[in-house]
């Protein structure tokens, strides 16, 4: 047979077309309907809850459609319910926040852990080391700051300085005690910034 395929050119011209003619189906089955009735669209509208009070967050477009698409970092932080009373109490305090998000038994984890413990001697900051089984409790921060892997360092500026909105940076991996005082250092900073334009 493989013979008479090889030495017929009508057989192979016969093959290659229904190929094409199967792919075409194909290409064109899976191209979805473009004659489909467009569904109307909807706004819903979700309360949540944040450091400063409840916010309303309004979803506009399709039930479906708002479900499929993924939302951007931080845009469910304030669904998440409100951070520990002493991470909430330090910050209406105009205090400096910082929280070391840690796994146990991690070795970079535990140096980073010795750093941000020096920092109770600063005035005016809270330190908070907090193991990943209780991350979920800070959802409202790490959500908002985006935390996708410990250990991960955030520091909430003072709530003077960003007139009452929480403002957070986030770090990640092993920080020295130079790098997590320069980071406290620069979320008390009170000057003026200049974008930087190449």
């Amino acid at each position: 047979m493989r013979e008479k395929l090889n030495n017929n050119p009508l057989a192979q011209v016969l093959i290659l077309g229904l190929l094409l003619a199967a792919t075409g189906f194909f290409v064109l089955s899976t191209m979805g309907g473009g004659g489909e009735e467009e569904e109307a669209a909807t706004e819903s509208s979700v309360s949540v809850n944040s450091l400063e009070g409840t916010e309303t967050l309004a979803v506009t477009g399709a039930p479906e459609a708002a479900a499929a698409v993924a939302p951007p970092p931080g845009a469910l932080a304030g669904a998440a319910a409100p951070p520990p009373r002493d991470v909430t109490a330090a910050f209406a305090a105009n205090r400096i926040v910082v929280m070391l998000f840690v796994r146990n038994g991690g070795i970079d984890d535990r140096m980073v852990v010795a750093s941000v413990r020096s920092l109770s001697a600063l005035p005016g900051v809270s330190a908070f080391v907090v193991p990943t089984s209780r991350i979920a409790r800070y959802a409202s921060i790490t959500q908002g700051v985006d935390v996708n892997r410990v250990p991960a360092l955030v520091v909430l500026r003072p709530k003077q300085l960003d007139n009452g909105i929480p403002t957070a940076s986030v770090s990640y991996g092993f920080q020295g005690p130079a790098s997590v005082v320069q980071a406290v250092i620069d979320a008390g900073y009170k000057g003026p910034t200049v974008d930087y334009h190449p």
